[in-house]
């Protein structure tokens, strides 16, 4: 849609967050092809990948990687940082092309994880979810009811409507009478930070707003707000100071969660609601984000505001749509179509179709929209003509026999929390609707299912542009080598070497770091000593390792990881030894995580660690100084340490 606004004279814009770019691209000499300036976008400025830290983003400007400008000490949050990015993007293109209409596709890091919000907006919610999840829902039920946004008669549908021999435990919902007090403390204070982090996102959207106003384009403007999907389950039914834990199938811990609670919401925590939170803020629908077949899964409200465009205001519109539709609304609204053939290629069938009738329709006016189909994570759904179809089964649930799936049917016209399952009642009706599946399956590339866990599919390699190796070599003066298309430790023994020259006494810094205070490892020097430290989930205290005092002079300073075995949690289980020159100065038991370390964000450095910093002793960006790094080696090959520090210190003497 961007090429096309464009070729039409549309100066183009794309702020926040992009999810479209293949994880072997997000790197600094990765293919441009599919990022937002080769798709149509005159600006870029975000992150590209899943989600990323709200204190510490990896930010990405246009066609590279760049630092943030302050960090959160001074006030920085990514919310923030991007308000300001699109005012003056916009203030720019009227300083010089005050004529040409703009379209700018907007996307906040929240409300996804991780929940960071200033401690400000926090504290305005405290106390607010003392009730508990399950009393929520009873109350903005009624609030949605009493506002004309859902139906007189909607009721609530179950917390756990899935049987439990086809549930997956992460997602269950935990009663609230069943809480002890510390879990009720803490999960009230994640649902304050959540409150906390939307509230700030709408006000920072508001300054954006405010200048459309102030620079008298807010009449002319055709404005969408909405979210992407259901309230996101992913902190499991405990809650979680580390997202990244549920990526990586490690439970969380309370003790360990508890510790944070004052913290919740700031940069030493990445924290998540509980499954029962994320329930009741889809509430009155079943379930949450992941589950496609379920309006907890996808149903968003959507504003729209074109003050000279729309006579209505303030109106509720009930017609069904999908966020398909949007594309084809645009469309209709600038006068344009989608083409059959663009530059020579076979396009694909528009999916949506306009909602631009609604704007003055009736409220309850029927919808021009006949069939959607869901898919994601091995949960498919179906809705044509006022009916639903749901297949009953749990994403990332690993158990397959997707033929033994049983199907419900709602009819969503009259009842529009699906609390009623009318298969028995309209069996042909059903199968009609599970044929019509497959019929869109089929034509949107739905299939294969697949319901591995997110440790699993995340862990799996991806097509790469380079050829496999088992040793990468890097340098100082680069930027962060996102862990897409760094070298691989996770589930295997591995080996860092550096040769560096110490010509102070005083030489401190990062050696090599890859990874965050919520999952990394780190090689630097501290108090003239060498340490490796390597931080597992977050999870106090650090595993390190430390050497004496060194003197200035040439060295090869690296450590080793024997895998020897798996854990509980398929983390894996070895001993560590760090090495000066070709002597162990330090060994160790240690653990090292099943998967990733992050979803976005925290890349490998050389002599400096970006974004936050992998151990709580040093402060990034920890520059290494008093001394210089030749290379870091890491290799996952099965050599000898010792074969590849002789090889290290080889080339150390040809320097």
């Amino acid at each position: 849609m961007a090429q096309l606004l464009q070729d039409a004279g549309w100066s183009t814009f794309w702020i926040g967050k992009n999810h479209n770019v293949p994880e072997q691209d997000v790197a600094p000499g990765g293919n441009r092809q599919r990022w937002p300036l080769a798709m149509g976008f005159d600006r870029f400025y975000g992150f590209l990948g899943g989600e990323t830290n709200q204190w510490y983003p990896d930010l990405v400007e246009d066609n590279r990687f760049i630092d943030q400008p302050y960090g959160p000490e001074e006030g920085y949050h990514f919310s923030k940082d991007i308000a300001d990015q699109a005012i003056r993007m916009i203030r720019d293109q009227n300083a010089s092309n005050p004529s040409k209409p703009w379209y700018m596709w907007y996307n906040p890091g929240a409300n996804h994880a991780p929940h960071h919000a200033p401690q400000e907006y926090i504290d305005k919610y405290k106390g607010m979810f003392d009730g508990g999840y399950e009393a929520y829902r009873e109350w903005v039920l009624a609030r949605m009811i009493e506002r004309g946004v859902l139906p007189e008669g909607t009721e609530l549908t179950p917390l756990n409507p899935i049987p439990e021999e086809m549930a997956n435990p992460v997602d269950a919902v935990l009663p609230w009478d069943s809480l002890s007090d510390d879990e009720k403390a803490l999960f009230v204070r994640m649902a304050e930070v959540f409150a906390a982090l939307s509230e700030y996102t709408d006000v920072e959207i508001g300054r954006i707003i405010d200048y459309l106003e102030e620079s008298g384009q807010l009449d002319n403007t055709v404005i969408f707000y909405c979210a992407d999907n259901g309230t996101s389950g992913e902190g499991t039914p405990s809650g979680s100071v580390n997202e990244n834990k549920f990526f990586n199938n490690y439970p969380d811990d309370m003790a360990e969660n508890m510790k944070y609670l004052d913290r919740l919401g700031g940069p030493e925590t990445y924290n998540h609601i509980p499954t029962g939170w994320a329930a009741a803020f889809s509430t009155p629908f079943q379930m949450f984000k992941r589950y496609s077949q379920f309006s907890g899964g996808t149903c968003d409200p959507l504003v729209i505001s074109w003050p000279k465009g729309i006579k209505a205001r303030g109106e509720i519109r009930h017609q069904y749509h999908h966020s398909v539709d949007i594309v084809a609304t645009i469309l209709d609204v600038c006068g344009l179509e989608m083409p059959d053939t663009y530059r020579g290629v076979e396009q694909y069938p528009l999916s949506g179709v306009s909602m631009r009738y609604s704007f003055d329709a009736e409220p309850d006016a029927p919808t021009e929209k006949e069939r959607q189909y869901y898919a994601m994570f091995s949960t498919r759904g179906i809705w044509e003509n006022g009916w639903k179809a749901a297949a009953i089964h749990a994403p990332f649930s690993e158990k397959g026999n997707f033929d033994q799936d049983e199907w419900e049917l709602y009819h969503v016209d009259e009842d529009r929390s699906e609390s009623k399952n009318l298969a028995a009642e309209h069996p042909e009706k059903l199968q009609q609707l599970i044929a019509t599946w497959f019929e869109e399956a089929e034509r949107n590339f739905a299939l294969p299912l697949d319901d591995r866990s997110g440790k699993d599919m995340l862990a799996t390699e991806r097509p790469k542009s380079e050829p496999p190796r088992d040793r990468f070599i890097y340098y100082p003066g680069t930027s962060p080598v996102p862990e897409g298309v760094a070298v691989n430790t996770r589930n295997r023994s591995y080996k860092i070497l550096a040769n560096v020259e110490i010509t102070d006494s005083d030489c401190s810094g990062v050696i090599f770091a890859h990874g965050s205070r919520f999952g990394g490892h780190s090689l630097f020097i501290k108090d003239r000593r060498l340490h490796y430290v390597y931080n597992f989930l977050g999870i106090k205290p650090e595993q390190q390792f430390s050497s004496h005092e060194l003197e200035p002079g040439k060295y090869t300073l690296g450590m080793e990881f024997i895998r020897e075995g798996a854990g509980e949690y398929q983390e894996s289980l070895g001993t560590t030894k760090l090495y000066v020159n070709d002597t162990v100065v330090d060994d160790g038991p240690m653990r090292t995580q099943p998967g990733k370390f992050t979803l976005s964000g925290d890349g490998l450095c050389i002599g400096y660690d970006s974004g936050d910093a992998v151990s709580e002793q040093y402060t990034t960006p920890g520059r290494f100084a008093g001394g210089t790094i030749d290379f870091v080696g890491v290799t996952v090959e099965e050599l000898e340490y010792l074969d590849l520090e002789q090889m290290a210190a080889v080339a150390l003497a040809l320097d």
